[in-house]
Parts: C-alpha cells; sequence; structure tokens
C-alpha cells in the first residue's frame, strides 16, 4: 500500500514529467515489432547495455474503500515484453507498488526484449 510519502513523491513526478513534457510509452532503445517468439514484441532500435532500466512494466493500484482490492497494471513495456527462458532482461521491483525492467546481459540491436514469466498461484478463484 502507498503511503503518504509515496503518494507525494508520485505527484511530484508527474507534475515534473508533465511540464517537461518527457512522458513516453516506450524507451527511445527500443520499438515494437512482429515477433517470431508470439505476436507482437519489443526489439532493440540500438545496442542496450548491461543493467539498464528500461522503465516502468507494472504498478499496483488500490481501492482507496477497500485496500484489500488491488489492480496490477501493465505499461506498454510490459504489454509487449515476452516469454524467454534464456531472458536477457528481468523485473525489477522499485517499490512494492512498481516494477521495473532491466537488462541483464547487453542486447544487440535488433534483438527482442525477452523476460522469464513466473506464474503465481491465484487463490480463492471459482
Amino acid at each position: 500500500m502507498m503511503n503518504d510519502k509515496d503518494i507525494n513523491e508520485y505527484h511530484e513526478l508527474m507534475n515534473k514529467l508533465k511540464k517537461e513534457k518527457t512522458y513516453k510509452p516506450l524507451p527511445e532503445s527500443v520499438t515494437i515489432k512482429s515477433s517470431p517468439i508470439h505476436g507482437l514484441g519489443l526489439f532493440a532500435i540500438e545496442t542496450i547495455p548491461k543493467n539498464i532500466d528500461l522503465g516502468m512494466i507494472h504498478f499496483v493500484l488500490e481501492n482507496l474503500y477497500d485496500n484489500r482490492e488491488r489492480e496490477i497494471i501493465r505499461t506498454p513495456v510490459g504489454g509487449f515484453v515476452n516469454h524467454s527462458e534464456n531472458p536477457n532482461c528481468e523485473r525489477v521491483e522499485v517499490k512494492s507498488y512498481r516494477w521495473n525492467l532491466k537488462t541483464i546481459k547487453e542486447v544487440k540491436k535488433g534483438e527482442e526484449l525477452t523476460l522469464k514469466y513466473t506464474i503465481y498461484k491465484v487463490d480463492n478463484v471459482d
């Protein structure tokens, strides 16, 4: 759950982005195109070094009236990264409500960015 400090930090960042008009749904180093893995994927348009943070892939929204209800929102970066058993990226928890995509090895120009998906058990589903 986000505390007041986190909420204030989020609003300050959003205000800064609005003023600077810097929000972009994808990092400048990637593009979306047809993937041999599945559907569409993220591809490097330039070589991306190891340990580069490519931005947010998921964040959690909590119901203000019932903090037991959570919804995970996927960003454009998170929506197009495909699975691989030999990935070149990993999911990094930035805060308890936000995850980013980070390269774990150099990604060559033209190479697809991939992530090893984790399957979670969902409780209380009829």
